[in-house]
């Protein structure tokens, strides 16, 4: 079976085309600047020469048609016909309580992502226009959808309600549902292969640290905890989100500032982080490059993100009663070297042992970095959620068949 895997943003479109027979990939692009006169269109063919098409695109369907154009194009294609698509995963941000696994595209299924625009509104919409410019390019295909929330399904309900009174939980659904979870369920299966143990007897701590960043608690297999709530603005430090803060800095800065709530909200969304307090970048190569320099802003924004990083890593030690494996994943977690050092030397009282020199390989496969002596194991992983949601879509196909 071949799947097709969309990610719909508002203005771009990621995908990946599968062959599942080896899990290998068959093309790969993005589609930017949808909605525009100028829309980018970049489709890498594997054993191909790279393609790029600026053409009008005004919206996802017309998108998706032109990935599909390429996909079977005489010269940079990989397939021969649309028909040989034979099933479409999407990804979706926000499942809520009611999906807590992938599924099967149905009108009620697209009706409750709807629903829960509110809780992702940058998010959700468009993979509904996703889903919906699929269903009109290839009518007929069965579509899926995987959800970043439905891995986190299985925290406890101490751990998922918020201490304020139970009726908002009620009426609209407050409680904490995390992000990232395709990544954090992929990099937890693959640790468990890589130390050749079954996973329902480790204790993971999956560390995705990336632009945004979340960790979670992985105990058994399972999501017991994650750093991210309601919305992916809590937890850790990120590029542009502030993560944890007293939530009466939003009412105090509101008054003292005459801001309106989209306004605070952009603050904490887009312009804080790692952005905030450098003021010159939410990227940590820049961030880096500043602390190796002594730049006292630079400096303290690697500081005040390591701090939180590890001070996270350590609540989640005591939140499973230890740690068998941390695994560092996604474009932070699996490409910057100081970060992971300088986290790891300062949990040395997990038993944790670095290997500097294990650290400073650069490879795409998983990897260890601890040491043999280490009490806790230590490893890079790249993430692969594509993959594991053609993974998703393929076994809820045939399952439907």
């Amino acid at each position: 079976m071949k799947v097709l895997v969309i990610n719909a943003g508002s203005s771009s479109l990621k995908y990946q085309l599968y062959n599942m027979t080896d899990e290998s990939v068959l093309a790969k692009g993005l589609v930017e600047r949808i909605g525009m006169d100028s829309s980018i269109l970049n489709h890498k063919p594997t054993g191909k020469e790279e393609v790029t098409e600026v053409s009008e695109i005004l919206e996802h369907t017309t998108a998706i048609r032109k990935v599909l154009d390429k996909l079977t194009d005489p010269e940079h294609g990989v397939i021969e016909s649309i028909g040989e698509i034979e099933a479409v995963g999407h990804r979706v941000v926000h499942g809520g309580e009611y999906f807590k696994g992938s599924a099967l595209v149905t009108p009620e299924v697209k009706a409750e992502i709807r629903r829960l625009f509110d809780l992702a509104p940058l998010h959700n919409p468009p993979a509904i226009m996703g889903i919906n410019a699929a269903e009109i390019n290839m009518p007929g295909v069965p579509q899926v959808v995987a959800f970043d929330t439905a891995f986190h399904q299985t925290m406890e309900e101490k751990v998922y309600l918020y201490p304020i009174p139970r009726v908002l939980y009620k009426k609209h659904h407050v409680r904490r549902y995390g992000a990232h979870g395709t990544s954090h369920q992929y990099v937890s299966r693959i640790t468990a292969e890589y130390l050749d143990r079954s996973i329902e007897d480790l204790k993971i701590i999956t560390c995705h640290i990336g632009n945004g960043a979340s960790l979670t608690a992985v105990k058994g297999g399972v999501s017991v905890d994650t750093s991210m709530g309601l919305t992916p603005l809590e937890g850790l430090m990120m590029g542009t989100r502030s993560g944890d803060l007293d939530p009466t800095v939003v009412t105090f800065v509101m008054n003292k500032e005459d801001l309106s709530i989209s306004e605070v909200n952009s603050m904490l969304n887009k312009h804080s982080g790692l952005l905030a307090i450098s003021g010159s970048s939410s990227d940590m190569r820049d961030i880096t490059d500043g602390w190796e320099e002594g730049k006292p802003n630079e400096t303290l924004a690697f500081e005040m993100y390591e701090y939180r990083l590890r001070k996270y890593i350590g609540a989640y030690a005591a939140a499973m009663n230890g740690v068998d494996a941390i695994v560092f994943t996604a474009g932070v977690g699996e490409n910057s070297v100081i970060v992971r050092e300088k986290v790891l030397e300062n949990l040395t009282y997990l038993g944790i042992e670095i290997d500097k020199e294990l650290n400073k390989v650069r490879s795409g496969d998983p990897r260890r970095i601890s040491t043999p002596n280490s009490k806790v194991e230590v490893l890079v992983i790249p993430t692969n959620e594509e993959l594991m949601i053609a993974r998703d879509t393929l076994n809820i196909v045939q399952e439907s068949n």
